[in-house]
């Protein structure tokens, strides 16, 4: 039996790098995936698993590690099941684009919640500001202006032109850091540009809708030369929300947390109540009204009612 780390995951063959370096194709022991565990993916990028070599050249996991932290969204096609994207994460790297495409302030807020949820620190990465005139540039002082008081690390970056990828590299030494996004915000064309010998596949932006191309087919680990690993995955659409109660779901947008011990009501719920520091603070202008319209918008999610149990 030997150690490894999980560095890919196609559903249901993985690749692991084992302790001693020796990289395998490892497929789960039968007995395993017949656990209870309520995801698409009962093993993903990130695990610490051990291996049990075969005659043939190959591995079978037989065991998973317990995690630090995972972070997870409600599956596309499956709203009953949970799709876990990575784990053990020393930080998370939202790539966010202002235009080709642009990044829903909506979407920014769930992931935002998730990575609270499962304490895993966000920073938010703005590309493709070579795009950016000065139209768009009130559209990025907006978004920054939104996030940065709230705790939230903004960096604005360009992979065309170079703009602060050193800064990057920093940020991104000797961690392991989850990158994530919509579909064409960059994500491979940043990796490139932070660790060139892995060429990574980038596409040009559907000028038809101005959407991004998926080419990131399965999340991915990689080592990077600077040390730390950077954990590619696939773009993402949509991003739902899975095992957050709606009276704990304050708790996970730092600035109503700040306030919620000013309401009245020990369960104030900020949405309706007399004496509720944070509808006031909303009234004022001292809370975003993008950031409470998410709150209003995931505490009423129908979906929220289904919380899997994960292991």
């Amino acid at each position: 039996m030997e150690k490894g780390l999980v560095l890919k995951s196609t559903g249901s063959h993985y690749r692991v790098r084992l302790d001693s370096g020796e990289i395998l194709d490892c497929l789960i022991r039968g007995r395993l995936r017949l656990k209870d565990i309520k995801t698409t993916n009962p093993i993903t990028v990130g695990d610490w698993v051990t291996i049990e070599k075969t005659n043939h050249g190959t591995g079978l996991i037989t065991a998973i590690d317990e995690r630090k932290n995972y972070i997870i969204r409600r599956s596309t096609n499956l709203s009953h099941e949970a799709h876990i994207i990575a784990t053990n994460i020393d930080q998370a790297l939202l790539i966010v684009t202002i235009t080709q495409p642009e990044t829903q302030l909506a979407f920014i807020d769930r992931y935002l919640v998730t990575a609270e949820a499962y304490r895993i620190p966000t920073i938010i990465v703005f590309n493709k500001v070579d795009l950016i005139d000065s139209t768009y540039q009130n559209v990025l002082n907006g978004y920054i202006s939104i996030y940065e008081p709230i705790g939230y690390k903004c960096i604005k970056v360009s992979a065309k032109t170079g703009l602060n990828i050193d800064l990057l590299k920093q940020t991104l030494q000797g961690k392991v850091s989850l990158l994530s996004g919509n579909s064409g915000v960059g994500k491979s064309s940043l990796i490139n540009c932070i660790e060139p010998q892995l060429n990574l596949k980038t596409a040009e932006i559907s000028n038809a809708h101005l959407k991004g191309r998926h080419t990131t087919t399965f999340s991915e680990i990689f080592e990077l030369s600077i040390s730390g690993f950077i954990i590619d995955t696939p773009g993402i659409k949509s991003f739902g929300l899975v095992d957050i109660k709606k009276d704990e779901l304050y708790h996970f947008f730092p600035e109503i947390f700040k306030l919620s011990d000013k309401c009245k009501y020990y369960n104030c719920t900020h949405i309706h109540e007399p004496g509720c520091a944070v509808i006031e603070a909303v009234d004022k202008g001292d809370i975003a009204p993008s950031r409470y319209l998410s709150y209003l918008g995931i505490y009423e999610d129908d979906n929220q009612k289904y919380r899997p149990k994960l292991k």
